[in-house]
């Protein structure tokens, strides 16, 4: 098999929901409602969040940039992988792969570590309610979230670097819908267990210690409804939190099936399966979940239908 250099492949084509012919008009069809149902649940969250002077808190600060990296992250892949169900294109030229590559791995980074500060918020707000104005203040959240960006974009532009360097055999088959980490270090038939090491390393180290920001969060949360030992307390801390919790479990145990791993576990239909979970349900469940367990987000979206309705 020949050996081609990435530099001088033009294109790549996906093979991954695209190559059952017998279902692609369903699949099609599934996935436009799913992406149009993510799309409408945002950015009613993130018109109610910006709209509704009682949502104006770090917490709601925040919630606005979850729902914003979870609009922008179906609208990566699904567009692409709608036009390879129904049209049948299914080629991505270099640039294009390289672009949604870069700009995945940089939502799905951002994402990991905006849960983490909201996991930080949640505990200041649980565990020192009086100082929490002057701890959570307006500065402080613009400098957590645009520094959760920032390192979302260095984290992705190292992990791009890595894998785009590489040489790929032709042809240059995609098992997946869209440009992702392990299936195109599956494709490459240069050596990538170094590259591969470091995207372990960088992977383990910004996960754990997001991961360990939420689990401590939560356990000095848990400790201090313990201490008050007030019956209302534990209502007032679930709702507050179990919305976030909910989000994290789910986000978390997909993403870490998807990266954390060595590449010689890689099983496409497996991880074309994962990745629809945090890729396109994920991002759908969120304003669900975040609705369903918050008052005030209900009340604020009752607001805004409300308004709509008037203005129609």
């Amino acid at each position: 098999m020949q050996r081609v250099n990435l530099s001088a492949a033009s294109e790549f084509v996906f093979v991954g929901l695209s190559d059952a012919p017998e279902i692609r008009l369903l699949l099609f069809v599934l996935f436009l409602l799913i992406y149009l149902a993510t799309m409408a649940g945002n950015i009613t969250l993130l018109v109610a969040i910006s709209t509704d002077s009682h949502l104006h808190s770090p917490m709601y600060f925040f919630l606005g940039n979850l729902s914003l990296l979870d609009l922008l992250c179906p609208t990566i892949t699904v567009p692409k992988m709608l036009g390879a169900l129904l049209l049948e294109h299914k080629e991505i030229s270099f640039s294009d792969c390289l672009f949604q590559h870069f700009s995945l791995i940089a939502v799905v980074g951002t994402e990991i570590f905006i849960l983490a500060v909201m996991a930080y918020d949640r505990y200041v707000a649980v565990c020192h309610p009086l100082r929490y104005p002057s701890i959570m203040s307006m500065t402080l959240c613009a400098q957590l979230a645009l520094g959760t960006w920032a390192t979302g974009l260095l984290n992705s532009l190292l992990h791009t670097s890595l894998v785009f360097t590489l040489s790929f055999c032709g042809p240059n088959r995609i098992q997946q819908y869209y440009c992702d980490i392990p299936p195109m270090l599956a494709l490459s038939c240069s050596s990538t267990h170094s590259r591969e090491l470091v995207i372990l390393v960088v992977a383990g180290v910004l996960g754990s210690g997001t991961c360990m920001v939420t689990v401590v969060s939560y356990i000095c949360i848990l400790l201090e409804i313990l201490a008050r030992k007030s019956p209302g307390i534990w209502h007032k801390a679930f709702s507050t939190c179990g919305s976030h919790l909910a989000v994290v479990c789910l986000f978390y145990g997909t993403t870490i099936c998807t990266y954390v791993r060595p590449s010689s576990t890689y099983s496409p239909h497996w991880d074309r399966v994962v990745s629809m979970l945090y890729g396109m349900l994920t991002p759908l469940l969120n304003p669900i979940i975040y609705s369903l367990r918050n008052k005030e987000v209900k009340c604020a979206l009752k607001r805004v239908i409300s308004h709509v309705r008037r203005a129609l």
